[in-house]
């Protein structure tokens, strides 16, 4: 449930808004400005019902600090307010305010805007969630594999690999099961290298059948050529039942490289392992190569 905070130091506003809100949200409550600063700061809020006149700390100046601070600066204020006067109604668009409610409210304007909001705010998320994430598997896409293996390339000096895989005889899989089952295969094989790494390293899925991880040493704890054909044996064990009910199994093969003082940007070392690849496909797959 979404979560909103009101705060308001008149004790019946705060009952009205809970009695129209709590049915569909998660309704918490504050009568002062200091301490709902101090509940936003350590749990997650998807909107404020503010009020401007309040003892203490105002709402123009609640708002105003929970706008400079980068943890609360995004989340959505609406002001709910017997304060109408065109200065007002400005300053509050101009400390951030999303939206400005007079007092006495309308019920259903207020629930027609809070709910706006969040379909706004899920739509922003699912946006951004598809600009970072493959829709198939949820691991990462090629965009934000290259963004993040891009900057941890220029952080790490040393014992840095990338490790390419391909999933072996894919079309034959596709063309024999259908593109349904030959998509049971990629999550398959997804979730268990995802919880072979267990958040370990950068996981994603270039394209097709294509993954890539990008690993330091100290991350898998273990001679990296080991590791990954660990995983290897691991993804051969797997089985998955056609349609007919019969019971199939399948396997990767795998290319690592690793940097080195030679290799100067991110697609040096991603073409090293996916020469690697090749070798490991062309030698009749279901194998690990690591080229030096």
């Amino acid at each position: 449930m979404k979560k909103i905070l009101i705060i308001d130091d008149t004790r019946v506003n705060i009952v009205i808004l809970q009695e129209l809100l709590s049915k569909k949200y998660d309704v918490i409550s504050q009568t002062n400005g200091f301490k709902a600063i101090e509940i936003v700061k350590n749990e997650k809020v998807d909107l404020i019902l503010l009020d401007v006149m309040m003892p203490e700390i105002d709402g123009f100046e609640t708002c105003k600090i929970l706008k400079q601070n980068p943890k609360t600066k995004d989340i959505p204020i609406f002001f709910i307010t017997a304060k109408a006067d065109e200065d007002s109604i400005e300053n509050a668009y101009e400390l951030g305010g999303s939206d400005y409610i007079s007092k006495p409210f309308k019920p259903k304007e207020l629930l027609a805007k809070i709910n706006r909001e969040f379909s706004m705010q899920d739509m922003i998320s699912h946006l951004h969630y598809i600009s970072s994430y493959d829709e198939m598997t949820g691991i990462l896409n090629r965009r934000k594999f290259f963004e993040l293996a891009t900057k941890r390339f220029d952080e790490t000096k040393e014992n840095l690999y990338a490790v390419m895989i391909d999933i072996d005889k894919f079309k034959n899989i596709n063309d024999t099961y259908g593109h349904a089952f030959g998509d049971k295969v990629i999550k398959c094989i997804t979730n268990t290298i995802k919880n072979y790494l267990q958040n370990k390293g950068i996981f994603a899925r270039l394209g097709g059948e294509e993954f890539v991880i990008l690993i330091e040493s100290l991350e898998c704890n273990n001679d990296i050529e080991t590791y990954m054909e660990e995983l290897r044996v691991l993804v051969s064990t797997q089985t998955l039942n056609t349609d007919k009910n019969t019971q199939i199994s399948f396997t990767i093969s795998q290319g690592i490289s690793q940097k080195d003082d030679f290799i100067k940007d991110i697609d040096h070392l991603l073409k090293k392992a996916d020469d690697a690849l090749y070798e490991a496909k062309g030698d009749g797959r279901n194998k690990t190569i690591f080229r030096v």
